[in-house]
C-alpha cells in the first residue's frame, strides 16, 4: 500500500517527457559563452574586459540584472493570484511561476555578481557593515529576504501544503513588492540624473514587472504542453485569463510612456530633454522605436487587442515579442539616463567618451555581451531542466 508521502514524494520527481535532450544541449553549450566571460573577468579585470568607463559605470549588465529581477517580481506577482489571493483558476501556474521566478533572480544576481569588482567582499559587509540609508544595500537585503520565501514558497507548493504556500507566498508577495519598488528607487532617488530623478520609475517597475511576468508565464506554459493543442482545459483557461491581463497591461504602460515623454519634452526640462532627444532622435532611437515601442507595445497590444485575447497561439506571439520588447526598454532606460555627461568639459580637454554634440557613448565590449547571452541560455536551460525532471503540473 502506498502511503500519502510515498505519493507526493514520487510526483515531485514526475518530470515532463515532452522536453527534449537536445534543446537542453543546446542552451547549457549557449551558456558556456557566459562562462568564458567571466573568466574573461577574472583573469584580466574589468578595465580591460568591460566597455563601462567613468561616465557611464552602468551598462548592459546592470540592464540585464534589472531585466531578469523584473521578471522574476513579475512571475511572483502574477503567480499569486491562485494561492496567495484564492483566484482558482490560476493555480495552475503556481509551480512553473515560482521556479522561473527563482532561477532569474539567481541568474540576474549572478550577472550583477560580474558588475561588481568584488562581489563576495559585498555580502560579507553586506552583512556586518549595513548602511541603512543606501538605496542599493536596501535592494540586495530585500531581493534576498525574496528570494528566501519565494523558495520556501516552491518548497511547499511541491509537498502540496497550501496553509505553507499562502503564508510564504504572501511574505514573498510583500517582499518582492518591496524590493522591485525599492530597485526604482535606486534609480529614482538620484537627483544628479534628472532623467531618472522622481517617484514615476517606482512604480513604472512594477507595472512593467507584471507584464514581463504576463508574458513569460504564456511562453512558459506553451513549452510545457508544446502549444495549447496539447494542454489541459485548466491551463487554457488560465492561459486565456492571463492574456486579458497582459493587454490591458499594456495599453496602461502605454498611457504611462506617452506621459513620461510629454512631461520630459514640455518646457524642454534641462538634461532630461536632451536625454529623451537621444531615445527620439539620437544614438538610441533605433532601440526606441523598433524594439521598444513596435515589438515592447505596439505588436502585443495590436494583437492581444485584435483577438480579444482568446487566442491562445497569437498571445503566444505577443509575449516573445513583449519579452525581446522589454529586454530593451531595461537596457535604454539604464542607457539613457548616462548619456549626459554630469561634468562640463574642461578647457582644451573632453569628456571622456563624448561625441562632437557633446554626449557620451557606451557600447558593450564582447565580454559583456557574452555574459548576457551565457545568462539567459543559462537560466532556459535550469528552466527546462525542472520542467523535465520535476512535476510541475497542478
Amino acid at each position: 500500500m502506498t502511503t500519502r508521502t510515498e505519493t507526493i514524494g514520487i510526483n515531485i520527481f514526475e518530470g515532463n517527457k515532452r522536453i527534449s535532450n537536445v534543446w537542453l544541449g543546446f542552451f547549457l553549450l549557449v551558456s558556456l559563452l557566459g562562462a568564458f566571460g567571466v573568466g574573461n573577468i577574472l583573469l584580466h579585470g574589468h578595465e580591460e574586459t568591460l566597455g563601462v568607463t567613468r561616465t557611464v559605470p552602468w551598462g548592459i549588465l546592470i540592464s540585464t540584472y534589472v531585466f531578469f529581477v523584473v521578471s522574476s517580481t513579475g512571475l511572483c506577482l502574477i503567480s499569486s493570484m491562485g494561492h496567495v489571493f484564492g483566484i482558482e483558476k490560476y493555480e495552475v501556474i503556481g509551480k512553473r511561476a515560482i521556479i522561473l521566478a527563482i532561477f532569474t533572480l539567481l541568474c540576474g544576481f549572478g550577472v550583477i555578481g560580474m558588475e561588481l569588482g568584488h562581489p563576495f567582499r559585498m555580502l560579507i559587509y553586506n552583512v556586518i557593515s549595513p548602511n541603512f540609508h543606501s538605496a542599493i544595500w536596501w535592494m540586495g537585503t530585500l531581493y534576498g529576504v525574496y528570494l528566501v520565501f519565494i523558495a520556501i514558497e516552491f518548497y511547499f507548493l511541491m509537498k502540496h501544503n497550501h496553509k505553507g504556500a499562502f503564508y510564504a507566498g504572501l511574505g514573498g508577495f510583500l517582499a518582492g513588492i518591496s524590493a522591485h519598488s525599492n530597485l526604482g528607487a535606486v534609480f529614482g532617488l538620484l537627483e544628479a540624473r534628472p532623467f531618472w530623478h522622481g517617484p514615476y520609475l517606482p512604480i513604472y517597475f512594477i507595472l512593467s514587472a507584471l507584464i514581463s511576468g504576463c508574458a513569460l508565464i504564456i511562453i512558459i506554459l506553451n513549452v510545457a504542453h508544446k502549444g495549447p493543442a496539447n494542454m489541459p482545459v485548466k491551463e487554457q483557461q488560465a492561459l486565456l485569463g492571463i492574456s486579458k491581463i497582459f493587454g490591458l497591461l499594456i495599453g496602461i504602460l502605454i498611457f504611462f510612456d506617452i506621459w513620461k515623454l510629454i512631461s520630459s519634452i514640455y518646457g524642454a526640462p534641462p538634461e532630461k530633454y536632451e536625454t529623451v532627444m537621444q531615445l527620439l532622435t539620437g544614438q538610441l532611437s533605433t532601440n526606441f522605436w523598433l524594439f521598444e515601442t513596435v515589438f515592447g507595445l505596439l505588436i502585443p497590444f495590436g494583437i492581444i487587442l485584435f483577438t480579444k485575447g482568446n487566442n491562445i497561439k497569437a498571445s503566444l506571439v505577443a509575449a516573445v515579442s513583449a519579452v525581446i520588447g522589454i529586454f530593451f526598454m531595461r537596457y535604454d532606460l539604464v542607457i539613457a539616463g548616462q548619456l549626459y555627461p554630469m561634468r562640463a568639459a574642461t578647457p582644451g580637454a573632453g569628456v571622456q567618451g563624448a561625441t562632437a554634440s557633446g554626449f557620451v557613448t557606451y557600447t558593450p565590449s564582447f565580454t559583456e555581451i557574452a555574459i548576457v547571452i551565457g545568462a539567459i541560455s543559462f537560466c532556459c536551460f535550469l528552466y527546462l531542466a525542472a520542467e523535465k525532471f520535476l512535476n510541475l503540473n497542478e
